[in-house]
């Protein structure tokens, strides 16, 4: 039966330790996908959040893969995917911002524009992904509201557009004032923020007493913003050039069912998409989709691999054989199902905008389009440029056969880059990732998923610059650099610095030396 349901996609996006994990969850709570929510460190009696499976997220607290989550609202089917916030995995982030419709950023209150949210902010806009901001954590002392706002504005230059207004300075949060209906919305705490807080909405005349100075501040603040025009206009949002601002706090669970019910009232809904050579599919033209992530180890009990595919267009239905647009060969879908973090149910029907799991699709890679009906090919995601460099090699030499297999694995991930050479051999390939925490990963996966050990040794190497077959046959053998080979088969040079690349280039300039895109720009 076909499932004409609207759909809405979008990413939860910000600095480390911003509360997106804490958010996801309270937004699963609020749809009622969940029974009770956690805090992201799962402290005491709480649970670590359902986005944060891996043991190691587990145990920092932190975000280190992006995680997906399908639930049902109000009569729409919403696919919310949670991404690492620290700047080490900002490919991760980035592969998914070219699967969403939208982005919620959540700031800080205390903390206000921190860099990776003012590099995410940059991402978003050069992708033409409208952002609603999130104020969190105003259950905790912070910057003042009006003080946010214009700091918004002053460095992102995107002009927010409050919808709700704190009433209570940060610390201090009884509620909100709703600016398009001039109501309070008065929150009341639960334990922990584990279950839906509730909340009561009441016009300006009853307002209590105990709140009465606290409210007529907000109004009065409102008044300003009035004044300002900072109103909320649909089209500048969908431009690009607005954000609506809300505020909230995700560990509390206050502001969530109003941050839900925007998402389905404002975020757009899935549209028409451009393929690399100017070709345009319809959302209800022929099925495609767009692989922009590779996953495995999410089962203890079975070696998985899923590759996450957002529905560009037409129907899914499991089974149907399908054509992978980089070898133009069949693919069948056997084997599809729905995510919710790393809980799987197998999917018969899927649409455009929601976010499929394609079980043990060992053919696919990150960028990978399939199709069916004429031809269509999206744009990949591109590899950032790293900035660390490693050898690694199997701990103990009896398990090769599983590390060779677990740095593959890792690699059609791309959890890190994986550089090898005739030199080098599979014995001890070269790692390049954007920043340390990577080979952290590397290592816990190697160990608890693969069985193998692994041994690392730094390289002097800070820069690394792309070139073709003609420029790796020259460079090899030149001192201050080293040419390897990504498994995609692009040659990629080594060099100690950027003064070093940046002389050679200047000594050999019939040799291509490109430099890749900076991580998290």
């Amino acid at each position: 039966m076909l499932d004409t349901r609207p759909r809405r996609t979008f990413a939860v996006i910000s600095h480390p330790d911003a509360g997106k994990s804490t958010i996801t969850e309270a937004l699963a709570l609020h749809a009622r996908a969940i029974n009770e929510a956690g805090a992201v460190h799962g402290k005491g009696d709480r649970k670590a959040t359902v986005s944060d499976w891996m043991a190691m997220e587990k145990a920092r607290g932190i975000s280190i893969t992006s995680a997906a989550l399908q639930f049902e609202y109000r009569d729409h089917v919403v696919n919310l995917v949670d991404t690492p916030g620290h700047s080490d995995f900002s490919e991760d982030t980035y592969r998914v911002l070219s699967a969403v419709d939208s982005a919620v950023m959540l700031v800080d209150a205390g903390k206000g524009l921190e860099p990776q949210t003012l590099k995410l902010f940059r991402v978003c806009a050069l992708r033409g992904i409208p952002v609603i901001t999130v104020i969190n954590k105003w259950d905790r002392p912070g910057l003042s509201p009006l003080e946010l706002m214009d700091m918004i504005e002053r460095q992102i230059k995107l002009r927010p557009t409050p919808l709700t207004w704190p009433v209570g300075e940060a610390g201090d949060f009884r509620g909100v004032l709703d600016r398009r209906t001039g109501e309070f919305i008065k929150y009341t705490r639960t334990a922990g923020g584990a279950t839906i807080a509730p909340e009561k909405r009441m016009a300006s005349d009853e307002v209590s007493e105990a709140d009465r100075l606290v409210w007529d501040n907000a109004v009065e603040e409102h008044g300003l913003l009035e004044l300002d025009e900072a109103d909320h206009d649909q089209a500048r949002f969908l431009a690009g050039e607005t954000t609506p601002v809300m505020f909230a706090s995700a560990l509390q669970n206050f502001g969530v069912a109003q941050l839900l019910d925007l998402l389905l009232e404002l975020a757009p809904a899935p549209g028409p998409t451009e393929g690399v050579d100017g070709t345009v599919r319809e959302p209800d033209d022929d099925f495609s989709a767009f692989v922009f992530k590779v996953q495995s180890g999410m089962n203890s009990a079975h070696r998985d691999r899923l590759a996450y595919a957002r529905i560009v267009s037409g129907e899914f239905e499991r089974g149907m054989v399908v054509t992978h647009a980089s070898t133009g060969r069949p693919f069948a879908t056997k084997f599809a199902q729905t995510v919710f973090g790393r809980e799987t149910t197998s999917v018969e029907n899927a649409y455009p905008g929601d976010i499929i799991g394609l079980v043990n699709a060992n053919a696919l890679r990150v960028g990978d389009t399939i199709f069916t009906g004429p031809k269509i090919e999206y744009a990949g995601v591109p590899s950032f440029a790293p900035e660390h460099f490693m050898t690694v090699s199997a701990g103990d030499i009896g398990r090769f056969k599983q590390f060779r297999k677990g740095i593959e694995q890792l690699d059609q991930e791309g959890v890190v880059q994986v550089l090898r050479s005739d030199l080098r051999g599979d014995q001890n390939p070269v790692l390049a990732a954007v920043g340390p925490l990577q080979f952290e990963v590397v290592e816990d996966r190697m160990v608890n998923e693969f069985n193998s050990p692994v041994r690392f040794a730094r390289l002097d190497y800070k820069v690394a610059r792309l070139t073709d077959a003609e420029g790796a046959e020259a460079l090899k053998g030149m001192r201050g650099c080293e040419v390897l080979q990504r498994s995609d088969g692009t040659h990629v040079v080594l060099f100690a610095d950027s003064w070093r690349a940046n002389a050679t280039a200047r000594d050999n300039p019939s040799i291509t030396l490109e430099a890749l895109p900076a991580g998290g720009a």
